[in-house]
């Protein structure tokens, strides 16, 4: 395990909300499935994937969970398909008791992968 890893199980493990930890465990391990070779470490002081630059963040909050996309502009471009979601700027809040679809998160760190590749010229 590297540090990064470890500093994120930390995250986790310092979670007072049960139904949070389990919740963001969950879309940690939904998040390495669509990119196993993706690295993950604590930046901007919640955890973070990273491959070709950052791709996504995700965290805690007091009534619900965040995924940080990391891009406005592509939240933007995928409104229509980010309906069924609760957006603020570039994040989409979700609960526990509602976690974000297999879809919405399949296509967000898809286009964050396409994003990344693109400002890297690949």
């Amino acid at each position: 395990m590297s540090d990064g890893e470890a500093g994120v199980d930390a995250y986790l493990a310092a979670l007072a909300d049960d139904a949070a930890r389990r919740a963001l465990s969950d879309l940690r391990a939904r998040i390495r499935t669509l990119v196993p070779d993706a690295t993950e470490r604590i930046a901007y002081q919640v955890p973070t994937f990273f491959q070709g630059g950052a791709l996504v963040s995700y965290g805690a909050r007091p009534k619900h969970c965040s995924l940080f996309v990391q891009s406005p502009a592509l939240v933007a471009r995928l409104a229509d398909q980010l309906a069924e979601c609760d957006v603020q700027g570039a994040t989409i809040h979700f609960t526990p008791e509602r976690p974000l679809s297999d879809r919405v998160l399949e296509l967000v760190v898809r286009e964050r992968l396409a994003e990344n590749a693109a400002r890297h010229g690949r």
